[in-house]
């Protein structure tokens, strides 16, 4: 997975990310300062933070890389309370339903014969990647779970149908 690009954002544009989210829950996850995040871990993201560090020793421990990032979202709240910011968007929707949504969806390629489980290659992790970075929300969502169903729905039919000819 570490092949992969993620999109990265720096401490500012995070703050401003999770400022318009107006009243949703978000969670900056911080990796461990030996190894960072998991692979795993990493994939349950919407996206990467990195703080710009020093050439010569990139690395922050992590109370300075936490008090980074909390600093910024203190400054992202006073300008959005100042300036009386609204953002009218329905809530982004919560990680347990995203997962949800890529089940489906590998249920859904399984059965099209679209994916394939003995060879993945990174298919999977494009796609978290892809509907991660949009920050779906619930109207979003239902229209893609929809369009999950109703091809399965078809696929099924269209199975039933042949079942049906072969008896015959």
């Amino acid at each position: 997975i570490r092949s992969l690009p993620w999109p990265m954002v720096a401490p500012r544009e995070c703050a401003e990310k999770v400022a318009k989210l107006n009243g949703g829950n978000a969670a900056i996850v911080f990796g461990r300062e030996n190894s960072g995040l998991s692979n795993e871990e990493m994939e349950l993201g919407n996206m990467v933070l990195k703080i710009p560090a020093n050439i010569n020793y990139s690395s922050l421990n992590l109370a300075s890389a936490v008090q980074i990032i909390c600093y910024e979202l203190l400054l992202q709240s006073q300008i959005s309370r100042g300036a009386n910011l609204s953002v009218d968007k329905e809530k982004v929707v919560t990680q347990e339903k995203m997962e949800q949504l890529y089940r489906h969806m590998e249920e859904t390629m399984i059965g099209v014969g679209f994916y394939d489980r003995d060879n993945p290659r990174k298919l999977l992790h494009r796609i978290r990647r892809l509907f991660n970075r949009a920050l779906l929300d619930e109207s979003e969502l239902s229209i893609l779970r929809g369009f999950l169903s109703a091809t399965q729905e078809k696929l099924k039919n269209k199975m039933s149908k042949e079942r049906k000819y072969d008896k015959q």
